[in-house]
């Protein structure tokens, strides 16, 4: 690992801390004491920076007492799973019977409780298990730095600690997408599916156009844990503030918690080139390391909703090369198994569709539910 990595990594394992902000809080604290007592010509930059340290203070309590009404009012609704010294949560419901288990993992570094919607439809026919990363949801922060492929094996561990029996079938949008594939290529014989929702390709991140929607992405999550560091939580709407079984609104305000932030700014590091070749071989599901495994890639027929990325390509023939990119790189997903195949989202969807139309969702998973029979098996 790079000096510059273990750095930046040091720092987001400090402000992942929710007491963080009181020992920062020090530092200028320490500045203004020793201004005053050097003289009269620095009492007033002294006065500066006790005033500054008052108020990152004053934050930080107002985050910790926030912290304390969270675990008060958000107990974790399933089961804490020690994975070597650092828990994860794991929330489990239904009966499985003679069918495979489902395994959700939302997008981005989001916790499980993104794909609640999805879970509480499935929970109805199958077994099914919303697992959170370290540092999203109520899972503990966990080591650094965070990678896709350490957190396959944390969710494999976890599942295992927790109970949970396969075979599975495992469920990933978007980057969760990639962080399934990689668990399914560890442990195939515990997998009797994979489902993978517009799942990220490392070939766009590796070889594609610079993509504006990534490029900030962990500037912006160090920097929404130092507003969360120091107080500066978004309000929630009035009509929200007494909705505590609303799913998305209990996962925001779960995540206020600098920890989600900083686990988020670390491993979305790797959505850079440089940071997808670093940790490529450990990450990448290559062609035919699957086997036969049954796999679906399942996502929209164009680019509904992505029209953000070709604004800034006026070249039109460049456009229709990004376009013509982007819509192939995904299919590389195809190549990892010899029984994979693609489903099409219904029409006027686009990359949120597990969000829009869950039902959809749930009915494919079914299907390959349906397909491998009892224990996981193929049909007869």
């Amino acid at each position: 690992m790079r000096p510059g990595t273990r750095a930046a990594d040091a720092i987001l394992r400090l402000l992942g801390r929710d007491w963080a902000g009181l020992g920062i809080a020090l530092l200028p604290a320490a500045g203004g004491a020793r201004c005053v007592s050097r003289g009269t010509g620095r009492r007033i930059l002294g006065g500066v920076l006790w005033a500054v340290a008052l108020a990152l203070s004053l934050g930080s309590f107002r985050h910790l007492v926030h912290v304390g009404r969270i675990r008060v009012r958000y107990p974790p609704p399933g089961r804490m799973v020690d994975v070597g010294g650092y828990r994860m949560h794991v929330l489990a419901e239904g009966d499985a019977g003679p069918k495979p288990t489902v395994v959700w993992m939302p997008g981005g570094h989001t916790g499980g409780y993104a794909m609640y919607r999805l879970h509480a439809l499935a929970r109805e026919r199958t077994r099914s298990v919303l697992v959170d990363r370290p540092g999203s949801g109520w899972s503990d922060l966990g080591p650094f730095p965070r990678t896709t492929a350490g957190e396959a094996v944390e969710l494999l561990t976890a599942l295992e600690r927790a109970g949970e029996k396969g075979p599975y079938v495992f469920v990933g949008h978007s980057f969760g997408g990639l962080l399934m594939a990689n668990a399914a290529r560890r442990r195939p014989d515990l997998v009797a599916g994979l489902v993978l929702l517009d799942p990220t390709p490392p070939d766009v991140v590796a070889f594609g156009p610079p993509l504006p929607a990534l490029r900030h992405t962990v500037r912006d999550q160090t920097t929404l844990a130092l507003r969360h560091l120091f107080g500066l939580h978004a309000l929630a709407p009035k009509n929200e503030a007494h909705s505590p079984e609303d799913p998305t609104h209990v996962l925001a305000v779960i995540e206020t918690r600098t920890k989600a932030n900083c686990a988020a700014a670390s491993i979305l590091r790797e959505l850079s080139p440089g940071g997808i070749t670093r940790v490529g071989w450990q990450t990448v599901v290559y062609d035919g390391e699957l086997g036969s495994l049954p796999l679906l890639l399942v996502a929209p027929r164009d680019l509904t909703g992505g029209g953000e990325i070709f604004d800034a390509v006026d070249d039109p023939e460049e456009s229709a090369r990004v376009r013509h990119f982007l819509l192939t790189a995904r299919d590389r997903f195809l190549t990892a198994s010899s029984s994979a195949r693609r489903v099409y989202t219904p029409e006027g969807t686009g990359h949120d569709f597990p969000d829009r139309v869950p039902e959809f969702v749930v009915h494919v998973v079914g299907s390959l539910l349906d397909e491998r029979g009892p224990g996981g098996a193929d049909p007869l």
